[in-house]
């Protein structure tokens, strides 16, 4: 008596996050031979791992101020949002320098990566954005307490304006991993 079997493909579609089978069906004689047919065959019914997209939100760094996230992970990496020199419990901007907005930016950025489960230790790629280039020896002071050890690839650029006129603003790409130990006291 002959057996039925079917073989083709599954192809999933991350945009419609939807599975689609494609199946040829036919006989075959011994079990062996229905054996060979479905060697590796599997359905996905679920996006896989680094198809999957999360919307990363603390209360320890600043709301977004527009229709964006803190930060997003996907693929393996944590993507941050541009942060800017906001204080999480008042929502204002932090008074003072470059340096002074450098500091709670990189606060800020602590927070975000600690919800996501990284850390500035695993920031791969930043972008400093400054109002005014003069700024850069005070901005990379600070900047460098926070990651000169492990600095990752970087640009900086002047730009003509900032949100709520700050002087700094960076954002940050880094490994969607965790941070087992902190080297600078929990950043």
């Amino acid at each position: 008596m002959d057996s039925v079997f079917a073989s083709g493909q599954v192809v999933f579609n991350p945009a419609t996050n939807r599975s689609t089978a494609y199946v040829k069906f036919g006989a075959c004689t011994t079990r062996e031979d229905c054996k060979a047919y479905s060697v590796g065959c599997q359905l996905r019914t679920a996006p896989r791992e680094e198809d999957m997209r999360d919307v990363i939100s603390t209360v320890e760094a600043p709301r977004a101020i527009g229709p964006y996230s803190q930060a997003i992970r996907a693929n393996g990496f944590i993507f941050v949002s541009g942060q800017v020199a906001i204080d999480p419990a008042t929502q204002q901007v932090v008074p003072g320098d470059a340096a002074a907005q450098t500091d709670r930016i990189m606060k800020n950025l602590c927070a975000i990566l600690k919800a996501a489960g990284s850390c500035l230790e695993r920031v791969v790629r930043s972008t400093v954005f400054l109002k005014n280039m003069n700024d850069f020896s005070a901005m990379n002071d600070v900047y460098g307490k926070y990651l000169g050890a492990n600095a990752p690839a970087r640009s900086t650029v002047e730009v003509a304006r900032l949100p709520k006129d700050v002087l700094v603003e960076i954002e940050v790409i880094a490994l969607a991993k965790s941070c087992e130990i902190f080297s600078r006291g929990g950043h």
